[in-house]
């Protein structure tokens, strides 16, 4: 594989004896023996392999030194609140000597990492409970990792900044919500969560929300509620454009790919997704998909996670670049970018084992033979003008969006009614109605 050789390690073209052209000439027989020959030609290409390998590597690193991966999503805050409560003065949480995981400050540095989107993830067992709480605690923690390593983490909020952070030698720090369920049905909350910082959103993480459909609809171990989008599913797309909030569509339902394909104003993303025709998983993006990817100027930010690279427990590198592979075939070069979700998932490709990898990755393009131009849209240039259109698409003059999902399509628990009505009974669906009547009348028998 392209850098496993190390760089101490005949880094020069190899010389090649003159007139070689693979087959000994016939004055060559007469004064080398065959035997000679044979263990010559033995030891010499594998020898030349290897030296282009490290050529290959050269030149991605040459490359990543002007234009640095942007990587869609990666889930270290989450990590920091798993194993040390978001405590970020925590010895053990120092994110320049951290352990255990795949991302800390040395491995970024060595990836060429230029620009983030963090993760401000919670997960779905806190849909109807404290998510929004969840999802602020995650910002919060996104942000004083910016505070608390000035010299390496830039936060900002819109692309000029990351070209800013790209000037300074920093990664640029990112705000990506993974999960709809994290804006609790509000638009309120969606534009709080933008005035804080977020600028991507997940439209579902592996749960309904009462508003979309996520990808194990398709698996037929959840049950279609939207259809892809309902009413007030398009109204949170509407309000993403007119805010500058690019859409996230990792772990939704293809039916709700479809959906928010065919609203929005802006391109969207996949920020953590692969090609389903490559390895057949829900998570991964179907053809027919992909081409409206490619109408529509999108963006499929190819994950890492073995399951979704080889559809086994085990992956590699190779196969990882058989997807960017395939969505530039079917997408167009454009459309290709790189979303590891280091941290967040248990197993990753042989080769790509922490965030320190990229250049291994993109010194595999550039063997397969991807232009120079192509490699940079795929490390930031593609990122980089899908987040500069949802920039010109958004309408911050446009009234906001005011309308309230419907009080019968979310769960009454850990939930009030306040602004619906006076009377919430009377927006109640029949059927709720109906267990509150029984309900009443139980308990007026047991008096």
């Amino acid at each position: 594989m392209p850098g496993e050789a190390s760089e101490s390690e005949l880094r020069g073209p190899v010389q090649v004896p003159d007139g070689w052209s693979g087959q000994a000439h016939s004055s060559s027989r007469q004064r080398v023996p065959r035997d000679s020959a044979m263990w010559t030609g033995w030891w010499l290409w594998p020898l030349v392999a290897v030296c282009t390998a490290d050529q290959f590597r050269d030149n991605a690193v040459r490359l990543m030194q002007s234009t640095p991966v942007i990587d869609g999503h990666n889930d270290l805050p989450w990590q920091l609140l798993k194993r040390f409560n978001n405590q970020l003065q925590d010895p053990r949480a120092n994110l320049t000597s951290l352990n255990g995981t795949h991302t800390n400050i040395p491995k970024l540095k060595a990836g060429f990492v230029g620009a983030q989107f963090w993760s401000a993830y919670t997960p779905c067992d806190t849909q109807n409970k404290d998510s929004v709480k969840r999802t602020l605690e995650q910002i919060d923690v996104i942000q004083r990792m910016c505070q608390l390593y000035p010299e390496t983490f830039l936060c900002v909020t819109d692309s000029a900044g990351i070209q800013q952070a790209f000037q300074e030698g920093k990664v640029a720090s990112l705000v990506g919500v993974e999960g709809g369920h994290s804006i609790d049905s509000s638009l309120g909350v969606l534009r709080a969560l933008y005035h804080l910082g977020m600028r991507y959103l997940t439209l579902t993480h592996s749960c309904n929300t009462p508003w979309a459909d996520n990808w194990l609809v398709d698996t037929g171990e959840d049950e279609a509620q939207s259809q892809g989008l309902s009413s007030f599913g398009q109204s949170v797309v509407k309000e993403m454009n007119r805010l500058g909030v690019i859409i996230d569509l990792a772990h939704v339902s293809v039916a709700t790919m479809e959906a928010a394909l065919q609203l929005s104003k802006a391109p969207v993303i996949f920020s953590h997704s692969s090609a389903y025709s490559v390895c057949r998983h829900r998570r991964n993006v179907p053809d027919h998909v992909l081409q409206l990817v490619k109408q529509t100027g999108s963006l499929v930010m190819v994950n890492f996670y073995n399951d979704y690279v080889s559809c086994k427990a085990e992956a590699n590198l190779s196969q990882v670049a058989d997807h960017l592979d395939y969505i530039k075939k079917v997408a167009g070069a454009g459309a290709v970018g790189f979303g590891g979700d280091y941290d967040g998932v248990s197993r990753l490709p042989s080769g790509l084992e922490d965030v320190s990898k990229y250049p291994d990755l993109v010194a595999e393009l550039l063997r397969r033979q991807w232009t120079e131009e192509e490699v940079r849209g795929a490390l930031a240039e593609n990122l980089l003008r899908v987040f500069k259109a949802v920039e010109q698409a958004s309408d911050h003059k446009q009234a906001p969006g005011e309308e309230p999902i419907p009080l019968g399509q979310l769960e009454a628990s850990c939930r009030t009614n306040y602004g619906y009505s006076g009377a919430p009974s009377l927006h109640l669906q029949p059927g709720t109605l109906l267990a509150s009547l029984v309900t009443l009348l139980l308990s007026l028998c047991l008096l």
